[in-house]
């Protein structure tokens, strides 16, 4: 399987899960997340998903700043429907990593490591994205704003071409270069760039 160098850049995402530690899954329950895990899942990689991904990575640390985050004991909450735009995308990421999810989540295990209702949408919020710690009831909103990173100024003629079957396959592999690169520009270059990326505590 081949794919782009810099995926392996991407900082990483390390949580501990009870579940699987009680099952056996991973050793001591610790479980990582990379970017390729993600994109792997999603199907491609793109800005939402890099975003949604950065999101993660970024809240979760703010929350956990001295321990490793616990799957399973994050609400998330989202501003827009699940439904709207990309958010559904977004919130497909941000549920692998998480482990939170809507009603259709695992119902646990007597009365533990339970899933479900750790998701919503249309939630009235500041933010984007609310992540909350259920254990203390810390909480920090995200903003994403990938436009401050703009796409090369070929990509959207090639994606024009590709969309009417016009292109060559050079031009398809320019196009795809382009648009990965983009992504890097996200996830590596501009890793702790706050243009991208806004955290908030709320308020009230």
């Amino acid at each position: 399987m081949k794919y782009p160098e810099f995926y392996k850049e991407v900082e990483t995402i390390t949580l501990s899960d009870s579940l699987s530690n009680l099952l056996g899954a991973f050793e001591s329950g610790e479980i990582e997340f990379s970017y390729l895990d993600i994109v792997k899942s999603a199907g491609h990689s793109c800005p939402t998903v890099a975003g949604a991904y950065l999101s993660v990575v970024k809240a979760l640390g703010f929350l956990y700043p001295e321990a490793l985050p616990t799957r399973g004991g994050i609400k998330v909450e989202f501003r827009d429907s699940e439904a709207s735009g990309v958010t559904g995308v977004i919130a497909n990421v941000v549920e692998n990593i998480t482990g939170a999810t809507v009603l259709r989540g695992f119902k646990g295990l007597g009365g533990n490591h339970a899933r479900h209702s750790l998701m919503c949408f249309d939630a009235p919020i500041q933010g984007e994205i609310r992540f909350t710690r259920l254990d203390t009831g810390a909480a920090v909103e995200t903003v994403y704003n990938p436009h401050s990173i703009e796409p090369h100024p070929q990509q959207m003629l090639l994606m024009q071409k590709i969309m009417q079957n016009w292109a060559s396959e050079e031009e398809k592999a320019e196009f795809a270069k382009h648009w990965q690169n983009r992504v890097k520009a996200i996830l590596v270059d501009n890793f702790s760039n706050p243009d991208i990326l806004q955290l908030s505590e709320p308020k009230g």
